[in-house]
């Protein structure tokens, strides 16, 4: 990485289906091995399974779910006279979603059950009812950021 100035952030491409950057976005990360078309077949399946259960779109869902998956505050390690301090910061607006879409993938992932498909669906269905894996992992850190309020002076 360079010391001086930073490279570019590289534009993502919107999805060919419902021409979403959130949605080629969280394909991208969904990917394993360069496999992209893999990838979207699971995404695309996810959606019509939410469709068929949820009786509403599949897209709604899909960005309710990263809605409610994203966090506002987290907590990072500041180290100060030789203690090292849980300081909660605010979440840069990338980050919140590059968190949200990471948190989603590894919970559906680590589901139990048949395809990764299903699995996605569960997991986004979940999320957008404010339950699941992932919206617990998310108000954890809320909570621990909380907590540790009263080191948030040591923020830099």
């Amino acid at each position: 990485m360079p010391r001086r100035n930073h490279p570019p952030k590289r534009e993502i491409a919107p999805d060919i289906k419902h021409n979403s950057v959130l949605v080629s976005h969280f394909i991208n990360k969904l990917m394993l091995y360069g496999k992209k078309s893999t990838a979207q077949r699971i995404f695309y399946d996810a959606l019509d399974i939410i469709e068929e259960r949820a009786k509403r779109p599949g897209l709604d869902v899909f960005e309710q779910a990263v809605k409610n998956a994203t966090p506002i505050l987290e907590v990072k390690p500041r180290r100060v006279g030789g203690a090292t301090y849980q300081v909660p910061v605010e979440v840069r607006p990338e980050r919140q979603l590059s968190l949200a879409i990471r948190w989603l993938v590894q919970t559906a992932r680590s589901r139990p059950g048949k395809s990764m498909a299903e699995k996605l669906a569960n997991e986004l269905m979940d999320a957008a009812n404010h339950t699941g894996a992932t919206v617990k992992k998310r108000e954890d850190t809320h909570r621990m950021a909380e907590a540790n309020r009263a080191f948030a002076h040591y923020r830099w």
